[in-house]
């Protein structure tokens, strides 16, 4: 089962853990523009799969239709800017579960990234960079004796380590601490943002959480550094939902109200659904709405995607359509347990 699909001990809150690593091959310029750019980096590393390992294929964004593309980014594999500006030139390496996907020629010639469901730095870390050393052995890597790895972006040069961790607070939001804890966490050198957007209410309950510092600092210290700090997020919102579950009904009600809309509307947009969605896994994790379990709760969250939508019907559907086709997968999914 791929990693978006599983939940571990912490995963009531700490929804995913990612590592990504930005590197760049020794002897070629930043941010290539081209195809003859980055024809050198893709042979090398076509020409070398069996050594890089981990059931990898190579696959070029410009030959993937748009809602495959979008099928992950919404999964997080890849990012939107990278569809957007790469689609033409860039090309990902990803293993068959999905928890390791490197994209090619995007900002940086290399991002390696490896995932994982709940809060998994440490594993994933060395998961990492294992996959690092196997891929620097194929192409080289542009390396500084004083500053660490070189990287198109000056903030990422060092350990070129980006660690983050997806948390959701729906008790933090519905009590009004989220900003008090948020603002109070951001002096220790942690990046945290809303994964709705900057200028959008955040229905989700969904923030994503990273290390800020990548010069002069170690791996493992950006690991436990960041790890501190989610650890003491999952306690202030595991608090705030003991505090919620005190008046009893009313948490019912909001839950029972969600699930009820989810349920059994006709049709439903992805956002509403989202929004709804942040209840209900509310209530499964608290053990109040016991009509669905976690992998219920996990495929609900992929399938109303609008991109994962099509895949799975197998079809492109306009934005009606979809409306009505996500209620109906909606529907299966919480009466069968499956989509298949």
């Amino acid at each position: 089962m791929n990693w978006y699909l599983q939940s571990s001990e912490k995963s009531d809150v700490a929804k995913n853990t990612k590592i990504k690593f930005a590197r760049n091959v020794h002897g070629i310029k930043f941010n290539l523009s081209t195809l003859e750019e980055i024809k050198p980096i893709e042979e090398k590393i076509q020409n070398n799969l069996y050594n890089v390992g981990y059931g990898l294929r190579f696959f070029k964004l410009r030959d993937m239709d748009n809602v495959t593309k979008m099928s992950l980014v919404e999964k997080g594999l890849i990012t939107k800017e990278f569809v957007k500006n790469k689609s033409q030139i860039g090309s990902i390496l990803i293993n068959d579960d999905e928890n390791i996907c490197v994209m090619i020629g995007n900002e940086d010639h290399l991002e390696i990234q490896v995932f994982n469901c709940g809060l998994d730095l440490e594993a994933m870390l060395n998961l990492a960079i294992e996959i690092d050393k196997n891929i620097e052995k194929v192409v080289g890597y542009a390396v500084s004796k004083k500053y660490g790895y070189l990287t198109a972006c000056p903030t990422n040069v060092g350990t070129g380590l980006k660690a983050s961790v997806v948390v959701h607070l729906p008790g933090l939001t519905k009590t009004r601490n989220t900003r008090k804890i948020l603002s109070a966490i951001s002096n220790f050198g942690i990046n945290i943002v809303s994964l709705s957007g900057e200028n959008q209410e955040n229905y989700s309950c969904m923030y994503q959480i990273s290390n800020n510092q990548t010069l002069g600092i170690s791996e493992n210290e950006i690991i436990q550094n960041l790890k501190i700090v989610v650890e003491q997020i999952i306690e202030e919102e595991r608090k705030a939902r003991r505090m919620l579950a005190k008046n009893e009904i009313e948490l019912e009600d909001i839950i029972y109200r969600s699930y009820g809309i989810l349920s059994n509307c006709k049709k439903i947009s992805s956002s509403e659904a989202e929004a709804l969605l942040s209840d209900i896994k509310l209530g499964t994790d608290l053990g109040i709405l016991k009509e669905l379990n976690d992998l219920q709760v996990q495929k609900l969250y992929l399938y109303t995607k609008p991109a994962n939508l099509q895949k799975y019907l197998g079809e492109k559907c306009d934005k009606a359509k979809r409306e009505i086709k996500r209620a109906e997968v909606i529907k299966q999914i919480i009466a069968n347990g499956d989509v298949d």
